[in-house]
Formats: C-alpha cells, structure tokens, sequence
C-alpha cells in the first residue's frame, strides 16, 4: 500500500527536495503551502495557512494523511524581534493546530525545528542539551517544540540548521547566493564567529524518508558532516566552482548590528540518528558536485 504524505510547506527548498523524494518512493502525495499555485506538477496541492486552525482541520480531517511533514515556518530571525505575533501565529499556533488534527486522525507529525532553540555558547549541540533561545525566532521554535508534545504522542521533531540545497524555484540557497553574487563579482561579508554543520537538502529529505519507513518517533538532530564556520563554509564553494575569494571579507556577527541575537558557537551532532536509522550526510565536496550537475553551475 502506498502511503499517505501530506507535505506543508511544499513550495520551499525542503518542502520541493521532499516532493520529489517522496514521489520517486511512490507515496502518495499532497503538498500545500501559503501560495496560490505549486511550484511542483503532476500533485495534489491546497493552499493553506496554518495559523487558521479551521483550514488545518478541514485539511487534515478530510484528507487523513498517515504522515504529515511540516516543513512551513517564519524564518525571518530579525522580523520576528518586530513581528512577534505573525511569528507565533506560525511557528507555535499554526504547530500546535497541525499536531491537535494529527493527533484526531492517528497522523504522525513530523516537524523541522532549528539549532536556533539554544544560546550558541557551547555547541555543536546533542538531543539531551538544555534549549535556552536568545532570539524571538528561537524562542517560537522552542514553543513550536513543546506544543507538539502537549497535542500528540506520534511525532518526530527534527532539529537541523544551515539548509542548502539544489531547488529550481523561489529565493536561492546560500551556495547559489554565494555563487551568484561572486559570478557579478559582488563583494560580500560574511561572519567567521557563526559554527554550524550546514544540513544538505537531500540528507535531511533522506533522513525524514527514513523516519517514515521505519515509524520512527522522538527528537532527533539531523545536519552535516562537517563543523565550520559561515566564511570557512563560503571559502570552500569559492574554491569547489572556482570563484574570485578576494571578493569575500571576512567578519564578526556583531559587525552586522542585526536586531537579532545569533547563536555563535552552535551545530547539532548528530549520532543518535546515526544509531537509529544510520543516517550518514555524504561530504560538502559530494554535494557541491550533485548542486553543479542539476542547476549546471
């Protein structure tokens, strides 16, 4: 039997890379997002707004998904200093609205969380460390957390940081972003204090096609293999596609005066995945050569 996937968030970078992995498994899809059309053909797509609890109902209700993958989420960190309320009105109601209908129709939410949840003063970061967000964006993504575990107890909350990844539609990833502003020989600043282990679009679909396979429930942290810093991670698509690095200037994060706090010293490791469901990201080079084949960079 083919399973039932109802992919929110559908029409960005995780929701595209996951509507096609999902297809190619046979799942039976529907996609839905905030925007009037899918940038994805051939599925079943609604628009939806998952901060009004009565489109999530209607939605899930009728459709009764055996899987729902919440990939939506306001991710703009400083907005969410100013727009506290559309802020929560996604990452914590609109959650919680998704994990009470799950929880009547017996679906298994699976939901993207972030490293943002903790300070960055002692990372990379393992499941069992204690969250302290310093950031309103955090702090949503915190609650978002806490408000599935109070609606349901089928879930599996995947915290992951520094997304990229080949999509063909909406804004580009970093690497396209860095890959395009140094091809119009742009000069671009870009922090050294920021630690992360950037998560490849593919590994974490693969990790979430995984989860499902093996009705895998809990908090698990899903990133790279590799721990470095924003300008290191910069450096190495400069050198991998062969771009001008003189026009990188490296710099601290308090150089920027965002209105958000960042997590510095963050990452997420990643073992208990690795024991659970072998969960293995390939190497930044193996995907740079996958990015530069499928968007012919």
């Amino acid at each position: 039997m083919s399973k039932r996937v109802l992919v929110i968030g559908s029409n960005g970078m995780l929701g595209q890379t996951l509507v096609n992995l999902c297809t190619n498994n046979n799942y039976t899809i529907l996609a839905a997002s905030n925007e009037e059309t899918s940038y994805i053909n051939n599925i079943m797509y609604i628009r939806i707004d998952i901060s009004d609890e009565n489109q999530v109902a209607d939605l899930i209700i009728n459709t009764k998904p055996e899987y729902i993958i919440n990939t939506a989420a306001y991710t703009n960190v400083d907005k969410s200093e100013t727009e506290k309320e559309v802020a929560e009105s996604i990452n914590v109601k609109g959650v919680g609205y998704l994990a009470k209908y799950a929880n009547q129709v017996s679906s298994q939410l699976i939901h993207i969380s972030s490293d943002y949840v903790f300070d960055g003063n002692n990372g990379p970061y393992t499941e069992t460390d204690v969250p302290n967000p310093i950031g309103y964006y955090g702090l949503t993504k915190l609650l978002g957390e806490e408000i599935i575990t109070q609606n349901t107890e089928n879930y599996t909350i995947i915290r992951t940081n520094v997304l990229y990844g080949a999509t063909k539609y909406g804004r580009p990833d970093f690497v396209k972003w860095v890959i395009n502003s140094l091809n119009d020989k742009k000069k671009i600043n870009i922090v050294t204090d920021q630690i992360n282990n950037p998560t490849y679009l593919k590994d974490l679909s693969g990790a979430i096609i995984s989860i499902i396979e093996k009705n895998i429930t809990g908090l698990f942290n899903i990133g790279g293999k590799t721990f470095l810093s924003r300008y290191e991670f910069t450096l190495k698509i400069a050198d991998y596609f062969g771009l001008d690095k003189e026009l990188i200037t490296p710099i601290l994060t308090e150089e920027l005066k965002q209105p958000a706090a960042r997590p510095l010293k963050s990452g997420l490791i990643t073992e208990k995945a690795n024991k659970v469901f072998n969960y293995n990201p390939i190497e930044i080079d193996e995907s740079f050569a996958e990015m530069k084949e499928e968007l012919n960079l």
